[in-house]
Order: structure tokens, then C-alpha cells, then sequence
């Protein structure tokens, strides 16, 4: 018995690093299926029982925090970070961003800006008085 929960959870392991590597291309839950030899509905329910959650929003959530981390460090627009993390629809990745994060990908933006980090051009050098 405990050779098979094995073989069940290297099974689901083997499906969340496929959405891993593939988060940015729609989500083919008949072919993640396919990869562990297993029913699509097999799969969403043993992929909940070990995960917590479905494929498709591990997909969300991971597309989510790829975003998240190109919003703290890139200027591209949220628009282009939309669809480069996999969205199709701004509404949709909007929408999923506040559900996921609490609030919009243009907040999130704003709030996560960093100051700059001063350099030594920038810093006046003063002699220290004596």
C-alpha cells in the first residue's frame, strides 16, 4: 500500500514541475493526464488530495507569482506581463491577481516599488569636522 501512495505522489510531483516549466502556455489537462497515465478527473482529485489544490489554480497561482516578481522588477507594462506569465485576458489577470494577492497588479506595482540605492556619485563626501 505504501508503494503505491509513493508512486501516487512522484506521479503528482512529476505533473506540478510540468506546470512549472510550462506556466506561461495554456494548461492541456488532457495531456498532463496522459504524462502520468492517469483520467483527467483521477488526476485533478489526487492532484487536490496532495497539493491542496487543483492543477489549474497551482497554474494561476504560480503565473501569479512570476508576475509578481517581473511587477517589483521590470518596467514592462502590466498589459505585457499579462500575457507574458500565460493570461490571455487583462480582466482575467487582473481579476486573479486581486483574489490571489488582495489587491490589483497596478497597486501591487506602486506599493512594492523600492527606493533607489544611493551611489557613490550621487553621495556628497564630506570631510569630518574636527
Amino acid at each position: 500500500m505504501a508503494r503505491a501512495i509513493e508512486e501516487s505522489n512522484r506521479r503528482m510531483l512529476r505533473v506540478r514541475d510540468m506546470i512549472d516549466r510550462n506556466y506561461a502556455h495554456p494548461l492541456d489537462l488532457a495531456q498532463l493526464a496522459a504524462a502520468v497515465h492517469v483520467s483527467e478527473s483521477h488526476l485533478i482529485r489526487k492532484f487536490r488530495s496532495t497539493f491542496g489544490e487543483t492543477p489549474y489554480r497551482y497554474l494561476q497561482r504560480r503565473r501569479i507569482e512570476r508576475a509578481m516578481f517581473m511587477l517589483r522588477e521590470s518596467d514592462e507594462s502590466v498589459s505585457r506581463i499579462c500575457l507574458d506569465v500565460g493570461f490571455t485576458s487583462l480582466g482575467a489577470f487582473s481579476r486573479t491577481f486581486a483574489e490571489i494577492v488582495g489587491e490589483s497588479p497596478s497597486t501591487y506595482r506602486r506599493r512594492a516599488e523600492r527606493p533607489s540605492t544611493p551611489t557613490y556619485h550621487s553621495m556628497a563626501y564630506t570631510r569630518p569636522s574636527r
